[in-house]
């Protein structure tokens, strides 16, 4: 079957010859589960740490199980976990394989919160943290004995820098560490890390997956050889999803592809247009023809997602260019993305090592939603007359 059709018909109710069935899988909440036996239980404690049994709601139910399959499928990896927030995903990932007295490489465009989980936990309790640049031209000189994994993010967050993820999991596995992926732009859809050496995906399923701007959700994806040293962390955390949301997000991912196929197209229409404006400095944007990591995005990646950072001219005083964003009707002013909506948010890049990399310049990162793209055109047009004084 295509992906697409997989997507469709995976997670759904299993058959059982009683009768109909729902096309949507079940909300099952619960935190107690009651067996008919002290025998019956005692069996299901004896397996539930090698099978997957609905045995305690902190161990999942079926409806997180169902949603489980599908992401795995989509990642195509052996097994999925299920966090509250993509954040989690990548604090659960992390607990899962590093340890006091590890180093991990952390690719210098990540997303600032995840600097401040190593900043503030991980580097806190022992595990060292370097950063290396996007490019990967220093990550070879940054490489320690101790070494035990590298996060990379493709593309980078607000600077969209591409990563060659099969020549970073070479790296990481020539010294025996592994590889984990922000995924979250791509969001298993357009690009599948594991299938090119990664370890771990990793998505903030919050945006595309569920698409709708209404839950928080992350997941982790790997390969048979990790999934057990994954499980047994998230057991241990008591990481724990709602039925609630799982079902939401089993809703959303139904129509990942033709959301996802809308939005890329969306954004390149005004990708192209942001491009030949005055005002504009650069459109950084991988499926462009012209962006620097366009080569790779083009090798690896079968689609293009909505988000996009735009470089404004070194000498628009980012007071215009706060003016500009009020003067958005269509474009929402706030954080995530992945939504059906627009949305437009300044960025911080202060935080960044490596300032040289960056052209100078205000940058505001858009979402490009399902909103007609002529429409968020001349949106941008008007509020760009903000720009002059």
């Amino acid at each position: 079957m295509k992906r697409s059709t997989r997507l469709i018909h995976l997670g759904r109710p299993p058959r059982t010859g009683h009768g109909p069935r729902t096309v949507n899988h079940p909300v099952v909440r619960a935190s107690t589960v009651l067996f008919d036996s002290t025998a019956q239980m005692a069996d299901a404690r004896r397996r539930r740490d090698t099978e997957r049994l609905f045995t305690y709601g902190v161990r999942g139910t079926p409806t997180a199980f169902a949603l489980e399959d599908v992401i795995a499928d989509l990642e195509g990896g052996f097994g999925a976990k299920l966090y509250p927030s993509g954040q989690a995903a990548v604090a659960g990932a992390m607990l899962a394989f590093l340890k006091p007295g590890d180093h991990v490489l952390v690719t210098d465009s990540v997303y600032q919160p995840v600097r401040r989980l190593f900043a503030r936990h991980l580097e806190a309790r022992g595990i060292q943290v370097d950063y290396y640049r996007p490019d990967g031209s220093d990550i070879l000189d940054l490489i320690r004995p101790e070494t035990r994994l590298i996060h990379a993010e493709s593309p980078g967050s607000f600077t969209m820098e591409m990563q060659d993820i099969r020549a970073l999991a070479d790296i990481a596995h020539d010294a025996g560490a592994l590889l984990s992926v922000d995924n979250t732009w791509a969001s298993g859809w357009a690009f599948q890390p594991l299938a090119h050496g990664a370890d771990l995906s990793i998505l903030a399923a919050t945006k595309y997956v569920c698409g709708h701007s209404d839950v928080m959700m992350g997941t982790v994806t790997t390969t048979e050889a990790h999934y057990q040293t994954l499980h047994d962390s998230w057991l241990t955390l008591g990481t724990v999803v709602s039925a609630d949301d799982c079902a939401l997000a089993l809703r959303g991912v139904r129509t990942l592809p033709i959301r996802f196929d809308a939005h890329g197209r969306h954004a390149m229409a005004v990708a192209n247009h942001l491009a030949a404006r005055p005002e504009i400095a650069a459109v950084l944007y991988p499926p462009r023809e012209g962006d620097a990591g366009h080569a790779l995005f083009t090798r690896d990646f079968t689609a293009a997602a909505g988000l996009m950072t735009v470089a404004f001219q070194a000498d628009i005083p980012r007071a215009r260019v706060e003016a500009m964003v009020d003067a958005l009707e269509l474009f929402g002013i706030g954080a995530s993305w992945g939504g059906f909506e627009s949305l437009a948010l300044i960025c911080d890049l202060s935080n960044r090592r490596a300032d040289a990399d960056i052209r100078p310049g205000i940058h505001l990162r858009l979402h490009i939603g399902l909103e007609d793209p002529d429409d968020l055109i001349a949106d941008l047009d008007a509020a760009m007359l903000a720009l002059g004084g």
